[in-house]
């Protein structure tokens, strides 16, 4: 099992879709990472050698920024447009969708259960 930026890749899975467990990856920068270091995509991760292994670490460490670095950039966007008290923000601190979703019958990820009549006494 290959350990890449501090992400125990998993078992049996062909290597575009393993880098996507790194948080700040996707499927189309592994495939471009995987095409950086000359691997092919349907590798399984079960058989990455050791060299492999760090040339996919050096490419991600110098290109990408993942995981805490990039939990930290995108919390730190979000916290800036509420200060700044646009739109996008409002609907941040409301917990509401902010990407413009109708909200009248869906959006339950977002605002949470429903509060029904018996609650409301």
């Amino acid at each position: 099992m290959a350990r890449i930026a501090g992400v125990d890749l998993p078992k049996n899975k062909h290597m575009d879709r393993a880098l996507t467990y790194i948080h700040g990856i996707g499927v189309a920068s592994a495939r471009k990472i995987l095409d950086s270091v000359d691997l092919p995509y349907t590798m399984n991760s079960d058989d990455l050698s050791g060299d492999d292994v760090t040339r996919i670490r050096k490419v991600i460490e110098t290109e990408y920024i993942v995981e805490g670095d990039r939990r930290r950039e995108v919390s730190m966007d979000i916290k800036r447009l509420t200060d700044l008290g646009c739109y996008r923000g409002r609907r941040h601190r409301m917990g509401l969708p902010v990407r413009g979703q109708k909200t009248k019958t869906n959006a339950r990820t977002r605002k949470g259960p429903r509060r029904g009549a018996a609650r409301r006494k």
